[in-house]
């Protein structure tokens, strides 16, 4: 914790602090959006088969122009339980009875169908191409449609789980700028995927890369900052991202090819690329990981940065070394992941916070994957949902700093649970009333979630921090995977999953209670730092049982 004072030399939130935390909020929030891209690139449009008559212009059955095109699509197609023509199927042969042309017919049995052996014809009025229409994700090959998705969530959790380790052993800086590099290659290639594997491969590469800039992203704004200051970080994190939702759906309403798309939130991060060789790598990781020399030429570059001269002179290697004294000699264990589990005090943060991110997820992308069934507009929904994360972390950060981590959580998740739960008991004519309630909830979502993420990072030592973080992204990486599966249950209930996704986040703020508030107090750099947080609560009740006592 010692930290804390070298911070006090060079200034906890100066010009360095600024212009780092900037860039990296700008490359947060666009990675943040290629988690939403699909919705885009890979939606679904209206859809039939392509049938000779209709399709094929060298067919001359209705040369001389008598039927219209509704009269064709009614002989052609059959319709399905809500009247409308089916999707998948069509008649094997033309059914003219169907116009009434001639009474006799009406007595018919059920005409046969098929499959569309010859394709199908897509409505291109609202996007003109995405990857369900090049590669025919449709009818019998509709699930492929969900495997990317799968895919860049398996990316996310394989992330989490390499990124942390590396973080912590090779430090953020070098992991982040070799992940924003894979990041902009692998999304670069998915515009040009000559093959669906080759787009879902590369798709696994960017959901890895993304979740390892995310995390030591945010590391490197949270480690040259002081505690006071971090819940504003957090909140500034999840504005940025909904900012860049913002532009998602701008850019998605302009650019209705997938291709374009994909280039057009890709090439740019390769400009990013250039400008990460002026980040600063985190004094604090370097100190604790036993390299003191790197660190005090880091803090010396920030002090000057930040225009404190004086501290040239106080800022030298035997203060580094007395102030972090407790903290080298802890460096000279190297830790291991199972390093998060052999402290009784440790573990239990690690378990509870890793079902906290869990339950959290669960229900935060059970909404977000089926906003597109609330409106027709996707575009307008996605830039809505944009602008009303940004007042809702203003809100959350608002309230870390005056209630504590602990009851801000406990709110905006029950907030969440019971705006979801809400919307099973509005009818489907409310459609305006309920997406008020979804974009409410997936607001309130987007401030619990920040509110998680500070307490998360407030919790766990420096020295293992990454991987700490990486553990419990792989619990809310798992969660976020299982979420669409909880669909299933409607051939059981309608309404039983928007239940387990309206009770988990109330689940999750009451278990959030459990650990300890960290407002207004310092990070802890070693695991020793947390076991003696321990050992301090229990000699600070033993002290006022013993006030007590004698009266």
């Amino acid at each position: 914790m010692a930290f804390q004072d070298l911070l006090i030399h060079i200034g906890s939130l100066g010009r360095f602090q600024i212009f780092q935390m900037a860039f990296l909020l700008i490359c947060i929030g666009m990675v943040l959006t290629h988690s939403l891209l699909e919705n885009f690139t890979a939606a679904i449009p209206s859809h039939r088969c392509w049938v000779p008559i209709l399709d094929n212009g060298t067919v001359s059955v209705n040369d001389s122009g008598i039927l219209s095109q509704d009269d064709l699509l009614k002989i052609s197609i059959p319709l399905d339980s809500n009247l409308r023509p089916e999707k998948c199927r069509r008649f094997v042969q033309l059914q003219w009875h169907l116009l009434h042309l001639n009474g006799s017919f009406s007595s018919m049995t059920e005409p046969d169908t098929e499959p569309c052996v010859d394709g199908w014809v897509y409505d291109r009025s609202t996007f003109l191409s995405t990857t369900v229409t090049q590669w025919d994700l449709v009818c019998g090959s509709q699930a492929l449609n969900s495997v990317a998705k799968f895919l860049f969530m398996m990316g996310l959790f394989t992330g989490h789980i390499i990124g942390g380790h590396l973080s912590d052993r090779f430090g953020r800086k070098f992991v982040f700028t070799g992940a924003l590099l894979l990041m902009a290659m692998s999304e670069t290639c998915a515009a040009v995927a000559p093959t669906f594997l080759i787009y879902c491969t590369v798709r696994f590469l960017a959901g890895m890369s993304s979740s390892s800039m995310r995390t030591n992203g945010v590391l490197l704004i949270l480690e040259w900052t002081s505690p006071k200051f971090q819940a504003l970080v957090m909140a500034l994190a999840f504005c940025a991202g909904g900012i860049g939702q913002l532009l998602l759906g701008g850019l998605a309403f302009a650019i209705r090819n997938w291709h374009h798309l994909q280039l057009a939130m890709s090439v740019p991060m390769f400009f990013f690329l250039i400008l990460t060789r002026w980040l600063s790598e985190s004094a604090r990781w370097l100190i604790v990981t036993n390299k003191p020399q790197k660190g005090l030429k880091e803090l010396r570059r920030v002090a000057h940065i930040n225009g404190m001269k004086s501290s040239e002179d106080v800022l030298t290697i035997e203060v580094v070394r007395n102030t972090m004294k407790d903290e080298l000699e802890a460096a000279q264990t190297k830790h291991s992941l199972l390093d998060l589990f052999r402290t009784p005090n440790l573990r239990k943060r690690v378990c509870l916070l890793c079902f906290v991110r869990f339950v959290s997820l669960i229900s935060v992308l059970g909404l977000l994957i089926h906003f597109q069934y609330l409106s027709s507009n996707v575009f307008l929904l996605q830039c809505l949902f944009g602008v009303v994360s940004i007042p809702a972390n203003v809100l959350g950060n608002f309230s870390a700093n005056h209630m504590g981590r602990r009851i801000t959580q406990m709110i905006f998740m029950s907030l969440m649970g019971i705006s979801i739960l809400t919307i099973i008991f509005l009818p489907q004519e409310m459609q305006t009333l309920r997406t008020v309630l979804a974009t409410f909830g997936g607001a309130i979502s987007s401030a619990s979630i920040t509110s998680t993420l500070v307490h998360a990072n407030e919790l766990v030592p420096t020295v293992i921090r990454a991987t700490a973080l990486g553990v419990v992204g792989i619990a809310g990486s798992a969660g976020a995977a299982l979420s669409p599966l909880f669909m299933i249950l409607t051939v059981y209930s309608a309404n039983l999953p928007w239940i387990i996704y309206g009770v988990s986040p109330i689940l999750g703020g009451l278990v959030a209670l459990l650990l300890p508030e960290t407002k207004n107090q310092p990070l802890p750099d070693s695991i020793q730092d947390v076991e003696n947080e321990r050992k301090s609560s229990r000699e600070a009740k033993k002290d006022s049982v013993t006030k007590v006592t004698p009266f």
